[in-house]
């Protein structure tokens, strides 16, 4: 009774297991056919074609190694620095010098300081995925962003890269100036320049043709421009304008920042709701992550900075809402992400779990800024 059964199972197996066969057989006939070419050449074509290939197989491992290897990754990387127990804002006079003694001394910027660690994890802990070359070659000519590999630590890097441009402009059109009507700080000026540089060039480009000077050379500088504005301003010769104006503009900057992510993660949240096979669903998900892993520490850093501001307005609490709010963000890591409609049961949804939690903490923000305006 049950061999016609097992009969048709088998038959339903081994088609299935022609079919696998015969789909590998077509990915590997390329390699197969190169093989046999290379095997009949002789040395002098043989020992060129194997060096480029092993020139080659060492890119790609170097490649795999940096896109898998988040070093210094750390949702908690605020702790470190104890800034709840400095009780000085950034450019306070702290000491002045006296019977002789012309050394003053001034609080140094936790922004700066945050944001140009921000730029080290990005460029010297890790390397900069967007300008590596196997990056930009992409998987047979294919961009990375448009398949489901290698691409996650690019779009983090990314929204970390977008957290900083935004904070090292505001640091030269308001924070690093007095009332906006001083002298703009040349370092911070050139910070700002090259941050804005492009964020995918590699040694060598065709447009315009020729060298160029790869991107994580321009970010390296602005890390040397920020650090260079904090010594000055220890040393009271910078500025940073620490009023509650400003603090307030720079709220407004940071959600209507994030305000664009939430709509980019509702709108691939709502067209594009294929589960595990969207493949560019990581690309958002991991940017929007990187934007609010960036903005954790320069809003912890802006918490020190504007000491005085916070304290008189007496909104500690509410600040520390909304860090708390960006801290249980950073606890969304699923190891694949899936962009599953938000009424379904077997795919999970996650860009819009982490638009819901952009949103809170745009909302917060928007909360910090109507009560520091009172």
């Amino acid at each position: 009774m049950l061999d016609p059964i097992i009969d048709f199972f088998s038959r339903v197996f081994q088609a299935i297991g022609r079919g696998i066969g015969w789909v590998i057989g077509i990915i590997l006939w390329p390699f197969l056919a190169a093989g046999r070419w290379y095997a009949r050449r002789g040395w002098l074509i043989k020992g060129p074609i194997g060096i480029a290939l092993l020139v080659l197989f060492g890119l790609y491992a170097n490649f795999f190694y940096q896109t898998q290897r988040w070093a210094g990754f750390d949702p908690d990387y605020v702790d470190p620095y104890q800034l709840d127990q400095r009780a000085v804002s950034a450019g306070e006079q702290i000491t002045a010098g006296g019977a002789g003694d012309t050394t003053r001394t001034c609080g140094r910027s936790a922004i700066a300081d945050v944001t140009a660690d921000l730029i080290d994890f990005n460029v010297n802990q890790n390397a900069w995925i967007s300008s590596m070359l196997l990056y930009k070659t992409g998987l047979f000519g294919l961009d990375w962003d448009s398949t489901p590999f290698f691409d996650n630590e690019a779009s983090f890097q990314r929204g970390v890269n977008q957290a900083i441009r935004r904070t090292t402009v505001e640091l030269v059109d308001t924070l690093g100036r007095v009332r906006g009507t001083s002298q703009i700080d040349s370092n911070l000026q050139d910070a700002r320049g090259n941050m804005q540089f492009d964020e995918s060039t590699w040694y060598f480009g065709v447009n315009p043709f020729g060298p160029k000077t790869p991107t994580p050379a321009f970010y390296r500088s602005a890390i040397r421009d920020l650090r260079a504005f904090n010594e000055r301003l220890a040393a009271c010769n910078a500025v940073f304008d620490a009023r509650a104006d400003n603090l307030i503009q720079f709220l407004d900057r940071i959600a209507n920042d994030i305000g664009s992510t939430s709509a980019i993660l509702r709108e691939r949240s709502e067209l594009y709701n294929r589960g595990w096979f969207d493949v560019r669903a990581d690309d958002r998900f991991w940017f929007a992550y990187g934007q609010l892993y960036g903005y954790y520490g320069i809003l912890h850093a802006a918490g020190a900075d504007f000491e005085d501001v916070i304290a008189q307005r007496s909104v500690k609490p509410l600040w520390d809402a909304t860090e708390d709010q960006l801290r249980s963000a950073l606890r969304i890591q699923p190891f694949i992400i899936s962009n599953g409609d938000e009424a379904g049961w077997i795919m999970p949804t996650h860009l819009a779990t982490m638009g819901f939690y952009v949103l809170r903490v745009r909302s917060n923000l928007v909360e910090l800024r109507s009560v520091l305006d009172r």
